[in-house]
């Protein structure tokens, strides 16, 4: 039973990262494919980037506590004529000065809150990078069963070709013997050209869906690892509310969601900090050379303490307040709704989870008696007891059960991830599970 959990972002970060160091040369199962994509996908490198860059607002909010010093030089050459203080002077004469200042914080109430503003800015990249992994995942697994549920649809499809081929040839030699009809040869030509056509259309599928794996891998997509005999699994708890529960605790948008906010609210506090004194010790080394007087040397050093404080400012600081409030709520605003929004997202992949199984059972089911009702009508059919529109009918009916199957086969399996994803703890085990149940093929 998933009890609600509350996985730090940089766990599950650390989680995904070791698990898919090394890309294969080419993908032939779920777990390559993944590989592949978490080493070449642009919205992962993107999440990484904006990771790296927040991760410089610690030291740059650290900085304001450390000392700073500066240093300014200068030389020059002058020309002076000074009158009115005793002897005249004329003269031309070098200059030069030299000073250094050293500024140490004592007090600054906005470096506080910019610390802490760093340190959620963190939080919000590590999940937002965590949730970027999570879908790559997902979409990949969704890609990689889209490619093999095409492939056997167009297996299906070969196999309705053959089939109504072979039933067409039966009923024109029963036209050509006396025992047939014609309506019955246009029907059966009819199904024969449709089914030519969906083969057609089940090919392009295949094209298409191995074309958008490839765009999430970028590389070519080789002969895939096929699903093995499994059974369905249902939710695990067969019940929703555990499943909302992690959710709410665990889905990576929530905790960046909440990390957002938490620097909204600080920013209230940053900018009516502004109204606060900043204090600072000030140490100051000059030297200067006639830069008074010709060849007047002044040597100096001082230190002391600096108070400053706005007094009136027009306002300003008021504005900037009321404005991170509002922008503050808004984010709290922002929150509630995306909680809505995963309830309901979870809400929906556990019950579609729980109907995959239905469906796949009740598929089987059916694909199991479609095969034997065309055989007992293909019987019949010889002997004389079902006609050959009975026997059309019913090889359409054996068709299409074969493609619900397909479907549901395929669906129960992505159904899986889909929840695990909603909940937001879709992790590598999973995805390595899920590989388990394929059967390795042999490449080419």
């Amino acid at each position: 039973m998933p009890a609600p959990l509350q996985l730090h972002p940089r766990l599950l970060l650390v989680i995904f990262s070791v698990a898919f160091l090394h890309a294969p040369a080419w993908a032939d199962n779920l777990i390559d494919s993944y590989r592949q994509a978490f080493d070449s996908d642009p919205g992962i490198a993107q999440a990484r980037a904006t990771l790296e860059a927040d991760m410089q607002n610690r030291p740059l909010a650290r900085s304001a506590w450390w000392p700073h010093m500066s240093m300014t030089a200068g030389t020059g050459k002058n020309t002076a004529g000074i009158t009115g203080l005793g002897a005249p002077i004329s003269q031309n004469y070098n200059s030069n000065n030299l000073s250094v200042n050293l500024t140490q914080s004592l007090f600054n109430g906005q470096a506080w809150t910019a610390l802490t503003q760093a340190d959620h800015k963190i939080e919000a990249s590590e999940a937002a990078l965590v949730y970027a992994q999570q879908q790559l995942a997902l979409k990949v697994s969704t890609a990689y069963f889209d490619v093999l549920q095409a492939q056997a649809q167009e297996r299906v499809a070969q196999e309705q070709e053959k089939l109504l081929g072979a039933i067409n040839e039966q009923t024109r030699a029963t036209l050509e013997v006396g025992t047939g009809d014609i309506i019955a040869v246009h029907e059966a030509q009819a199904r024969l050209d449709a089914a030519r056509s969906d083969l057609i259309k089940a090919r392009n599928a295949v094209t298409v869906s191995r074309r958008a794996l490839q765009r999430l891998t970028h590389h070519s997509v080789a002969t895939l690892d096929d699903l093995g005999p499994f059974n369905a699994i249902p939710p695990e708890p067969d019940k929703v509310d555990p499943w909302v529960d992690t959710a709410l605790a665990s889905q990576p948008q929530i905790h960046q969601s909440q990390a957002e906010l938490a620097i909204a609210q600080e920013q209230v506090e940053f900018n009516r900090r502004a109204r606060w004194p900043v204090v600072t010790v000030q140490g100051v080394a000059q030297h200067s050379l006639g830069t008074v007087f010709p060849n007047v040397d002044i040597n100096q050093k001082g230190a002391g303490f600096n108070v400053s404080m706005p007094l009136f400012d027009g306002g300003q600081i008021s504005s900037t307040v009321d404005q991170a409030q509002a922008q503050a709520q808004a984010q709290i605003e922002a929150l509630s709704g995306l909680r809505d929004d995963i309830t309901l997202g979870t809400q929906t992949a556990f019950l579609n989870l729980q109907d995959s199984v239905a469906q796949l059972h009740a598929a089987e089911t059916a694909a199991t008696s479609a095969k034997v009702s065309l055989e007992g009508t293909r019987a019949g059919f010889e002997v004389g007891t079902r006609s050959i529109i009975d026997l059309l009918n019913i090889a359409t009916d054996y068709i299409r059960a074969e493609q619900n199957y397909n479907g549901a086969l395929y669906a129960h399996v992505v159904a899986r991830l889909q929840l695990k994803a909603a909940a937001g703890i879709l992790s590598a085990a999973d995805l390595d599970s899920v590989n388990g149940l394929l059967r390795h093929q042999d490449h080419p």
